[in-house]
């Protein structure tokens, strides 16, 4: 098998692994996972407009607002007033959604750990370096 067919495999294997566990976790927390997404991105890069929340989370902002609904009703995100523009709004994590949020990061470290318990520093630093550059394909 030629590499990139056996990378193909090889990624899409993991993906359908990886969102198998995502999915039977977040099953356990009676959120969508839509929804702990949306949480997992604000808690990584903080408030935002709802226009950037949606091209991090890659979907229309109509589709966002309907997340963001049922998250500000279960007192999980919060709109705030832009500091750089009184006019627009951001959403952001409450209190009890950054403690859904450092639940689920936690969740993902122990998996991650786990993953890579065989795995050197120096093959370790390899593949971030992999997923740096194949992120940025995106």
């Amino acid at each position: 098998m030629d590499t990139i067919n056996q990378l193909n495999q090889l990624l899409t294997e993991f993906y359908d692994k990886m969102s198998s566990w995502e999915q039977s976790v977040v099953k356990e927390t009676g959120y969508s996972l839509a929804q702990v997404h949306t949480i997992e991105v604000l808690g990584v890069h903080g408030a935002m407009r709802m226009k950037e929340l949606a091209e991090k989370l890659g979907i229309t902002t109509g589709t966002l607002t309907v997340q963001v609904e049922k998250l500000v009703s279960s007192q999980l995100l919060e709109r705030l007033p832009d500091p750089s523009d009184r006019r627009a709004i951001v959403v952001a994590l409450t209190e009890d959604g950054k403690a859904i949020h450092k639940q689920h990061n936690l969740l993902h470290l122990n998996l991650v750990k786990d993953l890579t318990t065989d795995v050197d520093s120096d093959h370790q630093r390899v593949l971030i370096n992999c997923l740096k550059k194949m992120n940025q394909g995106f």
